[in-house]
């Protein structure tokens, strides 16, 4: 089902069909208003008719293509009875999370039909879930462990079951979950429908739909494989031992709005997502050994775009559809070509694209061979830029900060003159290189804005410049730059602050000024913070490393994250704490500085 509010990728076909295609009854046509959907995919009309007419059906379409309302909209639509309260309707599914994500879909596409929806896996409360059952719930969406406890507790009685439908079978079944199912099948009547949605279709899949489904029809519209061609695929060999240190490298080159970080370990998931917090970045692990309560904190954040990087095993992410994600980045290459296309499948959904990133070492060569030979799937290598490559990419990004803060501006007839002439100048270089580094600052590179000023006096005797306002780059009790002799004359040489450009028609301030932003409570302080949007500041972060000394979320009032830079307004009486607390952390592989910010 196509998502609400966001527009495709291209202009949409001039006979891309509505709901009016698909014969609904009036209240789950008034649920599908309800939720924003507008046009049906390619699976949810094909299955509809046959699924609704009571067929047995294989479906091949993957994750993200709207299989959930595919089977949906038949089964609350047509198969499932309102004034029936017991089960009717069993949905096998990989995952707890695909159970919820299934469950909640189904709620509301039975929002007016007075159906109930019940999610049951493991890790939950078995009591809570015998309640569900005992008040009534008509659709079950379970992990097939937990609804298998069910069934041999006789908690859940199979005999109503008029279909069962199996989301993601391939993946139950590379996940070890045979046996589950044959068990509960068995318990099924032996009349009820079925209707198998797979990714792929290997010949264990036939073998399940031809010996538990009566005449299936097979519907074919894409694959994970067809996913995993339409994305654009690289590997990065790995040339050294420290393997986090290039993962590093390649986020920081490749900047991926969010990913899926694959690891083939749970230890290495826990350290891969621990090293990428340390170094600043907004990530967090996923596998078999999180809790409960936390793997739904930390699904919900993926979910909703407030968490950057989750670093996960494949059975942890097995299931999971999350349709934002830019990236998917293999930091363990899999140890076959079926899990590559499973998890590079993940991204480039709803018409979006997609990149697919690997890190290889000698030992993967034999199974990246595997996939080309397999999947015609032929990842380009890319190198990392070495240290020259990125100091000449630094210093043009500064260069281009000068070009784009003096487009389209006239310059006077004497300046013109002068910057002639010291071009021209035997020391033309070294004289500029000192103005860099003095209104720079020591990392003059990283800097985000440049200032310049320089005075000439009246009289023909040389006079000092008064010294800069110090840069980020500069560490306290540096020694000063020396003062720059004026020229004479009899003019004077504005102040230039050139900033980063930025949409907005408000200037950002400088941070080698430290402007502030304005003001706050008057019983606050703002603080200046070196780091920004850039270095994949979060609000949530700043807001933890505060905590963590003292500083409670009352006490910070206002937390405003630049691309470069971040201002946030603390009480006074914790200024010096949490400037202590900010001091020196490390974020986006920058070491953050952080100050009260000075007035404009």
């Amino acid at each position: 089902m196509t998502e609400p509010n966001v527009p495709p990728a291209g202009p949409p076909p001039a006979t891309e069909p509505t709901f009016d295609v698909i014969p609904l009854g009036p209240e789950v046509r008034r649920a599908i208003d309800a939720m924003g959907y507008q046009h049906p995919t390619p699976v949810q009309i094909a299955v509809f008719e046959p699924a609704a007419e009571g067929r047995n059906l294989v479906v091949q379409a993957r994750t993200g293509t709207g299989k959930t309302a595919a089977f949906g909209l038949p089964m609350i639509d047509r198969i499932v009875r309102p004034s029936v309260a017991a089960v009717q309707a069993l949905i096998l599914c990989p995952t707890r999370e695909l159970a919820l994500q299934v469950s909640r879909e189904l709620e509301q596409l039975a929002k007016f039909r007075g159906i109930k929806v019940l999610a049951i896996y493991g890790g939950a409360s078995m009591s809570k879930q015998v309640e569900g059952i005992q008040a009534g719930a008509q659709i079950v969406a379970g992990t097939p462990g937990r609804v298998l406890d069910h069934l041999r507790q006789k908690t859940l009685d199979p005999t109503g079951i008029r279909l069962l439908v199996l989301d993601e079978a391939d993946e139950m079944l590379s996940m070890g979950f045979a046996r589950e199912l044959n068990a509960i099948i068995e318990t099924l009547p032996k009349n009820r429908q079925g209707l198998f949605f797979s990714a792929t279709i290997p010949g264990d899949i036939e073998r399940l739909a031809q010996k538990n489904l009566r005449d299936p029809e097979m519907i074919t519209l894409s694959s994970d494989q067809v996913g995993a061609l339409e994305i654009a695929h690289y590997v990065y060999v790995l040339r050294e031992g420290d393997k986090i240190g290039q993962l590093v490298r390649i986020l920081e080159v490749e900047d991926p709005e969010s990913a899926i970080i694959f690891c083939n370990t749970r230890d290495e998931t826990e350290r891969v997502a621990e090293a990428l917090k340390s170094r600043g970045y907004d990530a967090a692990w996923l596998n078999g050994d999180l809790p409960q309560p936390d793997r739904e904190r930390v699904m919900s954040a993926t979910r909703e775009g407030r968490l950057r990087f989750l670093v996960a095993t494949d059975v942890a992410a097995r299931g999971i559809d999350i349709s934002h994600l830019t990236h998917v980045i293999n930091h363990d290459f899999p140890e076959s070509a079926e899990y590559y296309v499973h998890r590079t499948g993940r991204t480039g959904r709803a018409g979006r694209t997609g990149t697919a990133i690997s890190i290889i070492g000698p030992k993967d060569i034999g199974n990246l061979y595997l996939l080309r030979l397999t999947y015609k799937i032929r990842p380009i290598e890319k190198q990392l830029p070495s240290a020259g490559e990125l100091k000449t990419r630094a210093e043009m990004d500064v260069l281009q900060l000068f070009v784009d803060a003096f487009a389209g501006r006239s310059a006077h007839a004497d300046d013109l003159s002068l910057a002639r002439r010291l071009m021209t100048h035997d020391d033309g270089e070294i004289i500029v290189a000192g103005l860099l580094r003095d209104h720079l600052g020591a990392r003059a590179i990283d800097a985000p804005t440049v200032g310049a000023e320089a005075r000439r006096a009246r009289n023909p005797a040389p006079q000092p410049v008064p010294a800069p306002a110090r840069s980020p780059g500069v560490a306290p009790g540096a020694p000063a730059a020396p003062a720059i002799p004026a020229a004479p004359s009899s003019s004077r040489l504005p102040r230039v602050t050139i900033s980063e450009p930025r949409p907005a028609p408000r200037p950002r301030p400088s941070p080698s000024t430290r402007a502030e932003e304005p003001a706050g409570p008057a019983d606050s302080v703002q603080l200046f913070v070196s780091v920004g949007r850039r270095e994949g500041v979060q609000p949530a972060a700043l807001q933890q490393i505060l905590a963590d000394r003292g500083i409670a979320a009352e006490q910070v009032s206002d937390i405003r994250v630049r691309d470069r830079m971040t201002f946030l307004q603390v009480r006074k009486d914790f200024a010096e704490r949490a400037i202590a607390a900010l001091t020196g952390q490390v974020i986006g592989g920058r070491t953050v500085l952080a100050e009260v910010a000075r007035a404009r």
